[in-house]
Formats: structure tokens, C-alpha cells, sequence
């Protein structure tokens, strides 16, 4: 059995387009490193059936092409790729590929936001009116009557990280009365700053009293603007000192370079900005591009308690601190994407491993609306990417980014 699985793992690297690079294409050794996949309790015919859905993802015109990865810290125990790097290419697609991460930023900002509290920069008790004063005096909008109050609460970083702030993404709420401000305020602009935008939101009301509901929002946009201010640099540089530098991740940026044009994905339904055309925006909520290999070096240093290869990103501590309940039994949980199942961090979903109840333990991690996600599991130790590209499109395919986490899981727990 054990050569049997040896051996899946070997034709699944063929199989995907070559032996993986043995070097990351910036210099750095490559984060992939091939182990048993046995490591995980996944066999070849369990590696088999999860290829097999991805295949008929692609045959069933759902998206191009997607990979699988499953890992630790000491490697690699499931990489599969199936398909191209958009429609109508022939080039496949492997750890280099670029995609469009959107939301996966999230957690990124929301750990280098973590690092400046560390290091005194920043507290998350701290008002946001105190980075950006435009938030003070802030406004509840009673969306029937269009009536507006004073609010009582005052929005901290906390319940930037948390999305607890009253904040809304208009583009998921294109109808309301609210959603519509949002677009007339330029929510879907790039050619303005963080900062223009969060200023220009804290002149529309909040939804509701901060910490008192979860909403998914452009807190994390808000936030990106904060810690600009308060690091006094842009986003850009206070991502590339505090997390990209130390972990190695020279592929992840906000803008791709053209002479990278060749490794970006394309989706097969929907539209996606060009990451080669650069904005002023840099977008703490959605703005990333990057590839597998260097999510992996995110990932790992987050399974490893907040080191990677010697570099410490984060404490453990504070990384615990992140993957607490914040949500709890007072916040209002409508608008929650899970329901009444799991709970929300310091910018990480929080759901409850197979076999657990809404006590706990808990995987962390999120997804991006792109067609990636990836979960940290510290109790079965691994943790899991999926990326494809994709926007919208027709629904039921076989594998996509819900599923895979369900494959994965049964594959490992059967």
C-alpha cells in the first residue's frame, strides 16, 4: 500500500504538467516539497477520486482548470492540477500559476495588522477615528425610513477584523438603499487610494451599531487604510516587510508584471480586473494576486504557530488570540454566512472540524470569490489550498471551493 500511494504521488506530478520547480522563480527554495501522501491517511485511490471530481469540474465547462494541495510542515502530501490556465489556452496549471486571491487577502492584512500590534503601532481597542478622522460621529441608517441616529457605539480596528464595524459591501447588496450609496461613493473604484475610499465611506451611515451585528464588508479595505496610517507607509511596503519579505513571497502583489502576463489564470465565466493594469487602489480587502506555492509559505507559517523557516511573522500568542470566538451569543448572526455554525475571528473564519460541536476545535482560513480558499487545521496538522478562477457561472460542480474542503476531509477521516 505504501509504494502504492508513493506511486500515486509520482504519476500526479507527471500527470500535472512536470516535476515541480525545485526553485522559487525570485531565488528562494521551493515551499513544495513532495512527502507521502499516507502523511494525511490519504491513499491513491482517495488522491484518485479527488481527481476525478476536479476532471469532471473542467469536462463540465465549470472552470478551466483547478489545483488541490494538501501540506504541513514537514511537505506535500496532495497536489493535483487539472486543466488549463484559462479558456481556450493549452498552458497548464501548476503551483506558478497566478490567480486573483481576492478575499484570501483578508487574512494576510489581517496578520500584518496583528504584527504592528505587537510592536505598539496599533491597538485593536483603538477607534478608527483616531487613524482616519472622518470616522468619528458616525451615523445608524434606518434603511426603511432612510431616518438616521446617532450611533452609540464607536468602530475600533476590532470590528474592522471581525466584521463587526456596520459596514457593507455594496457590490453584495446592490439593491438596498445603502448598497447604492455605496457605488455612488466609489466602491468599485480603483483609481483612488484605500484612504480616499475609507474616507468616503465614513461620510455614508453604518448599518448598524458597531459590535453589534456580523456583516461581510469592506471593514478590511477600511483597515488596510488604517494601518497605512498608522505605519505611515503604503500598504504595499508594510505587506512586503512584514509578511512577503520574511516568508519569501515575491509572487504575491496587489499588480502582476507584464512580464509575468503568460502565468495568470483566466476564468471561464465571469469578469476579473487585469492584474497587469495598475491602480491606485490597493485593496486590504481584495486586492492580491499570488500563486500556490507562495500561499503555501502563508499557510505553513500559520499552522506553525506563526513561523516559517526561522521567520517569525507573528507569536503564537497572538495567533491564538486571532482564532478566538468573537462573535459570541450577543452578535447578530442574519447576515453570517454559516448561520449558527462556527464563528468568526480576528480575521479568520472559524468552523468547527468534523466530529466537533460550535465549541470547538476549529479550522481557520477563508476563501476569495475568485474560486480559492484554504483552511489551517492545527488539530489533524495540515492545511489545504484550493484555487481555480472563476466568477459566478452555472452551479453543481463536482468539485469547487466548498467541496474540495469536504473532499479533502473525507479523504483523510475515512
Amino acid at each position: 500500500m505504501k509504494i502504492n500511494k508513493i506511486l500515486a504521488v509520482a504519476v500526479a506530478i507527471c500527470a500535472t504538467g512536470g516535476v515541480w520547480a525545485d526553485h522559487h522563480e525570485g531565488g528562494h527554495e521551493s515551499s513544495i516539497k513532495m512527502i507521502d501522501s499516507s502523511t494525511f491517511g490519504i491513499d491513491s485511490s482517495e488522491i484518485q477520486s479527488i481527481r476525478e471530481k476536479m476532471q469532471a469540474a473542467v469536462d463540465g465547462n465549470f472552470v478551466a482548470g483547478n489545483i488541490i494541495l494538501v501540506g504541513n510542515s514537514d511537505g506535500v502530501g496532495v497536489l493535483e492540477t487539472v486543466g488549463t490556465q484559462g479558456p481556450d489556452q493549452t498552458t497548464p496549471m501548476d503551483d506558478q500559476t497566478i490567480f486573483r486571491i481576492y478575499s484570501m487577502t483578508k487574512p494576510i492584512v489581517s496578520v500584518a495588522t496583528m504584527s504592528m500590534v505587537e510592536d505598539g503601532l496599533i491597538a485593536i481597542e483603538d477607534p478608527v477615528s483616531k487613524y482616519i478622522p472622518e470616522f468619528a460621529n458616525m451615523v445608524i441608517i434606518d434603511e426603511e425610513t432612510g431616518e438616521t441616529t446617532a450611533a452609540q457605539n464607536e468602530m475600533t480596528v476590532q470590528h474592522l477584523l471581525t466584521h463587526e464595524s456596520g459596514l457593507i459591501y455594496g457590490i453584495f447588496d446592490p439593491e438596498s438603499s445603502l448598497g447604492r450609496q455605496y457605488f455612488q461613493a466609489g466602491s468599485l473604484r480603483f483609481d483612488i487610494t484605500a484612504l480616499e475610499l475609507a474616507k468616503n465611506l465614513a461620510a455614508l451611515p453604518l448599518r448598524f451599531e458597531p459590535g453589534t451585528k456580523w456583516n461581510y464588508s469592506r471593514s478590511t479595505d477600511v483597515l488596510g487604510a488604517v494601518i497605512e496610517v498608522a505605519a505611515g507607509k503604503s500598504l504595499d511596503v508594510i505587506l512586503k516587510e512584514r509578511i512577503f519579505d520574511p516568508l519569501g513571497m515575491d509572487e504575491t502583489t496587489f499588480y502582476v508584471d507584464q512580464a509575468k502576463a503568460s502565468r495568470i489564470a483566466n476564468p471561464i465565466h465571469g469578469d476579473m480586473g487585469d492584474p497587469l493594469d495598475v491602480m491606485p487602489m490597493l485593496s486590504g480587502g481584495g486586492g492580491l494576486h499570488s500563486t500556490t506555492e507562495d500561499y503555501v509559505r502563508f499557510a505553513t507559517m500559520l499552522l506553525n504557530g506563526g513561523e516559517y523557516n526561522g521567520a517569525r511573522i507573528i507569536d503564537q500568542s497572538t495567533l491564538d488570540r486571532m482564532t478566538q470566538k468573537f462573535m459570541g451569543d450577543n452578535v447578530n448572526r442574519d447576515a453570517f454566512f454559516f448561520g449558527p455554525v462556527g464563528d468568526w475571528g480576528l480575521g479568520f473564519h472559524l468552523q468547527p472540524i468534523p466530529g466537533a460541536d460550535n465549541e470547538g476545535p476549529f479550522n481557520f482560513g477563508w476563501q476569495g470569490v475568485g474560486g480559492t480558499v484554504f483552511i489551517v487545521d492545527p488539530v489533524n496538522d495540515f492545511f489545504m489550498i484550493y484555487m481555480a478562477q472563476v466568477r459566478g457561472g452555472p452551479r453543481g460542480a463536482e468539485m469547487d471551493l466548498t467541496s474540495s474542503q469536504r473532499a479533502v476531509y473525507e479523504a483523510m477521516l475515512d
